[in-house]
């Protein structure tokens, strides 16, 4: 039987590099060698315990590969072709075997792989299947539109990616929120007009400040704690939409008094990430287009050999870390 490496979850606190079989494509399926993938806040959320997975599944959503097997029925792909796999933050994302692997078994392969433009690299669609989609989601679905101002709060790569889709989808004043300068730095050239540090300023009263007391029309939560969660509320205007993409895994309430007890008709809405290769196509036209660049996102690199390492660094957010491009070859 051949093996690969692969990233597998033995126990809450423990993710080790293991030998695991190479997968075979079954109809319907395909299998790709990846060649660059990454580490998620979800995976540490994992490495944490927070989400229930079974011992000895491999770890990751966001890969890049090379096509090497396709199962009876897939058509329109060819072997050796580089592809993007969508996936989608749900049960299967802890259900199935991962990508943090030198080869991954795709399910549901023509819903799922979108051909990569040979003139984008690796790491400039990386974050396409999950970090940017849901970012992008977060703009989506707190229905930005022209003209509006929005806050996002929180800068890390999920937050970036919402501050450049509230930007790509019109609006015309965009505060972010964060306590690192660098990353605020960064959110300045994805589209960002005003940036707030939380550790000089009180982002509330700085916001309404900003808005002449009105409060934002949309407010987006990229972190995933009750504090930021409130803060979004008690700076959205009557109206407005708290769009939340934070994963609250100690759990969150709605204060009444920042929900002006109901009476504001105010909107909260969550998002998943959304999946599925239109959505990729999407994507890697963005990408392609200039208009979004998440390859500045990379701030680190390990080959797959060191991911133990990697999910150190990561899971521990040392020396600046934002996104990691973990490489096979």
């Amino acid at each position: 039987m051949r093996t690969m490496k692969a990233a597998v979850f033995v126990k809450p606190g423990q993710i080790i590099l293991d030998e695991k079989p190479i997968p075979k494509a079954g109809p319907g399926e395909a299998v790709i060698k990846v060649t660059t993938t990454t580490i998620c806040g979800t995976d540490v959320h994992i490495l944490k315990g927070e989400y229930p997975v079974k011992p000895g599944l491999i770890i990751g959503h966001e890969p890049v590969g090379v096509i090497t097997e396709l199962g009876a029925g897939v058509t329109g792909y060819q072997i050796g072709q580089r592809d993007r796999k969508s996936t989608r933050l749900n049960s299967s994302h802890i259900t199935i075997d991962g990508c943090q692997a030198e080869y991954l078994l795709v399910p549901d392969a023509m819903a799922n792989m979108e051909p990569i433009p040979d003139d984008l690299t690796d790491e400039q669609v990386l974050m396409c299947p999950d970090i940017m989609s849901t970012g992008f989601s977060g703009a989506e679905s707190g229905r930005v539109k022209i003209g509006d101002t929005v806050v996002v709060f929180a800068q890390g790569p999920i937050g970036l990616c919402a501050t450049a889709g509230a930007k790509l989808r019109g609006a015309t004043r965009i505060i972010t929120v964060d306590g690192i300068p660098e990353r605020l730095a960064i959110s300045k050239r994805m589209g960002a007009d005003i940036t707030i540090n939380f550790r000089e300023k009180d982002p509330i009263e700085e916001i309404m400040k900003i808005t002449n007391g009105q409060g934002v029309d949309v407010a987006i939560e990229a972190l995933g704690t009750q504090g930021t969660f409130e803060s979004c509320l008690r700076v959205l205007k009557p109206g407005g939409v708290l769009s939340s993409l934070g994963v609250y895994s100690g759990g969150v309430t709605v204060p009444g008094d920042a929900f002006a007890a109901g009476l504001a008709d105010q909107a909260i809405v969550t998002t998943l990430c959304p999946g599925g290769k239109e959505r990729m196509r999407r994507l890697l036209n963005v990408v392609q287009s200039g208009r979004v660049d998440t390859q500045q996102l990379v701030t680190h690199r390990f080959k797959l050999d060191q991911i133990e390492e990697a999910y150190d660094l990561f899971a521990n957010a040392r020396d600046g870390v934002l996104k990691i491009a973990i490489t096979t070859e």
